[in-house]
């Protein structure tokens, strides 16, 4: 089975040639466009969130050998989460390949996020089982690039700091709240508003509502405790 040729430029971007072209086809391959004889892309995503996650693990471990575990870990979470991964399924244009059913397709499918992610997932598995776990250490690597290094940037998680911020002043957990939406139903815009319990309050607005609530939680944080 033969890639076609948009197939043939991404796997080129990507960097790798697919000694099993059938395996990259099924990776592209939403459940909405599987059938019988053409199986979709989630067991092969569960395999390549592992995959991923130990080259993570070790890149991070040789980046950094005097780091301990509690400093590792949120850097390793904001390598591996859905939204690093779809953005490096955007990079690479994987969505422009993606093989969807015609309803998913119309809803917007190619861009949303956890379908991107979930592929690129899938692409690491199928690079894995076709030529081994260093092909797929040097792909995973290359298309991640300067994040590794520049992780230390996007590792605090902003909700969770917040919290700790509020309990250290004896507050309860901040509350979060949807105050707007825009845009059409395949491309939402989410305003959060994040408030803590003694009237501090500050927005976030972003495509995803976990995107929103972290935009509002890093907007307050600056806010009452000047970080």
């Amino acid at each position: 089975m033969k890639l076609s040729a948009d197939q043939t430029a991404f796997a080129d971007r990507l960097g790798h040639s697919f000694a099993n072209p059938e395996l990259l086809q099924r990776a592209l391959t939403h459940g909405s466009m599987s059938s019988p004889t053409r199986p979709d892309n989630q067991r092969l995503e569960f395999l390549g969130d592992r995959v991923l996650g130990l080259v993570m693990a070790e890149a991070l471990l040789s980046l950094d050998p005097g780091a301990n575990e509690g400093q590792l870990a949120p850097r390793f979470n904001a390598l591996v989460r859905k939204e690093a991964c779809a953005a490096v399924a955007q990079h690479l244009q994987l969505g422009d390949v993606l093989r969807l059913g015609r309803s998913e397709t119309m809803s917007g499918g190619r861009r949303k996020q956890a379908l991107l992610g979930d592929a690129m997932e899938a692409v690491i598995a199928a690079v894995y089982l076709d030529a081994g776990f260093e092909a797929a250490r040097r792909v995973i690597l290359m298309a991640w690039g300067d994040r590794i290094e520049k992780v230390e940037d996007d590792a605090r998680d902003a909700k969770t700091a917040l919290q700790e911020w509020a309990q250290a002043q004896g507050q309860p957990v901040p509350s979060y709240t949807e105050t707007a939406r825009k845009g059409p139903d395949h491309a939402p815009v989410f305003t959060i508003e994040a408030r803590l319990s003694g009237g501090e309050a500050a927005q976030g607005t972003a495509k995803s509502k976990r995107q929103a609530e972290q935009a509002a939680a890093k907007a307050l944080l600056e806010k009452v405790a000047r970080i």
